[in-house]
Parts: structure tokens; sequence; C-alpha cells
């Protein structure tokens, strides 16, 4: 199974970075067994703000999430989520959101998270993580 952050959603429709809407989109066409993780729902509909110049509103957002959960599987968090983050916080320096996030792919038995935020970590705990832009930069 394969989750991708925030990030990897923003971009498939910001026109300012081409290259990277180009490599998000081909990503998410090609994930069939993806998850849709909570969180990453909940901050995509509040990061897509920032597309408002470029036309896309918070209802976009919302189709599109929608639109995902319908393809994708979904997770919801668990209290074990908030748990295992504090460890991972404190054994990988992360922050508490990618913490978080890391503790629900790691939860749902997610294999590989797509994300750029995750710089100088190819695997945590045994979730491999990949930056799907690496090339595209």
């Amino acid at each position: 199974m394969n989750a991708v952050d925030t990030n990897v959603l923003i971009y498939v429709h910001d026109d300012r970075e081409p290259d990277k809407k180009a490599a998000a989109k081909e990503l998410i066409d090609s994930l069939e067994d993806g998850l849709l993780l909570w969180q990453v729902a909940c901050e995509y509909i509040a990061a897509s703000r920032k597309l408002l110049p470029q036309g896309y509103t918070p209802d976009d957002a919302r189709k599109d999430v929608d639109d995902l959960r319908h393809v994708w599987t979904t997770s919801l968090p668990k209290w074990p989520v908030f748990e295992r983050s504090g460890s991972l916080m404190g054994r990988y320096s992360l922050s508490f959101w990618d913490a978080l996030l890391v503790a629900a792919c790691l939860e749902a038995g997610v294999e590989t998270l797509y994300s750029e935020n995750f710089s100088g970590y190819n695997e945590i705990d045994g979730l491999k993580i990949v930056n799907p832009f690496r090339a595209a930069e």
C-alpha cells in the first residue's frame, strides 16, 4: 500500500511548478493501491487556499478529496497513531505533524510514503520514503 503527503496532492494543481505538477499527476494516476490518510485530507483542504490565485477553490479541494476517497482506501486516526508519533519525534527528530504522518502510515500498513518533506530519510521504521520530485528539482 502507498500513501502520499499533502504536498504531492497540492502540486497536482500548482501551475507555478510545472515539473512537479506533472510528476505529482503521474504518481497519483499510477497508484492503484493508494491510502488516503485523514491527516493528509484535512491538511490538503487547508493548504489548498494558497492555490486560490490560480482559481482553485476550497470546494475544488473538497471534491478532489471526495473523489480520492472513492478510489483509494481511507484511514481514520486512532490513539495508537498519536502515541507512536511521540516515539518517532524523539528518535528521528521529526516535527509533530511529520511524526504523526509516519505513525499513521506505519499503523495502516503503508509500505511507501511519497513526500518531499523528509530529506535525509529514505526509511523510517520500515516505511520507505520516496521524494517523487527528486528528478524534477
